[in-house]
């Protein structure tokens, strides 16, 4: 792998994890020195980055982590519902429909009563994403998915605190699955719409509670 490219893969999982958390300043001195590489192929990881839109100069000589706000989340999940919903349809009209059995049994299982748990859960949410893309056979959608679940996996953090709405999530999940195993296409969308409205409302909560009051105003 070339240094550049790991130092990209380093980073992003730091911003994703939130191991670098918004508004946190990426020195190419400090962040060379951390990850072992030198400035030119650091150089090249941040601008990718910039691109992914994770980072941001704040003025010619440095990069932030960008934040997370409310409007940002918002735009997110027009694009999110736009795409999904699509990829869903395509998908329970796939010969590969029927693949989705096995995922919907295998929510069914998930039982969120440790942390491990948790992980697990959202490994399985990265196998059905990626037996999603396979089914729906459309490269250009693919492309666009993986732009919004790459900034996902950030908001999804929000809800990993809130066992609630982890289980109504599985249960979501479990029947987007299981409609599109069925080749059921209206079903699929609808279940998929419904999954992500809800997504939004308790990722916005999340956000409204854990900001100052006039932040939570604005977000009313």
């Amino acid at each position: 792998m070339r240094a550049s490219d790991r130092a990209y893969s380093a980073l992003l999982d730091d911003i994703q994890t939130g191991v670098l958390a918004p508004g946190t300043v990426l020195g190419e001195v400090e962040q060379s020195a951390r990850l072992g590489v030198s400035r030119t192929p650091l150089r090249a990881a941040l601008a990718r980055l910039t691109a992914d839109g994770l980072v941001a100069q704040a003025s010619p000589r440095v990069t932030v982590v960008t934040a997370i706000d409310g409007e940002d989340i918002r735009a997110l999940f027009v694009v999110r519902r736009a795409l999904e919903e699509t990829a869903v349809r395509l998908a329970a009209a796939s010969p590969r429909a029927a693949d989705f059995a096995a995922l919907a049994a295998a929510f069914d299982d998930v039982h969120l009563d440790r942390e491990e748990a948790r992980d697990d859960y959202y490994r399985l949410i990265a196998d059905f994403d990626a037996a999603l893309d396979t089914a729906a056979a459309n490269d250009y959608l693919t492309a666009a998915l993986r732009t919004v679940r790459t900034h996902l996996v950030r908001v999804r953090r929000l809800a990993r605190d809130q066992p609630e709405r982890l289980s109504a999530s599985v249960a979501e999940h479990r029947l987007i699955a299981a409609a599109i195993a069925a080749g059921d296409a209206d079903l699929a969308a609808h279940a998929t719409h419904v999954h992500l409205h809800n997504a939004l409302t308790s990722i916005l909560e999340s956000l409204d509670d854990a900001a100052p009051s006039p932040h939570r105003k604005a977000l009313a």
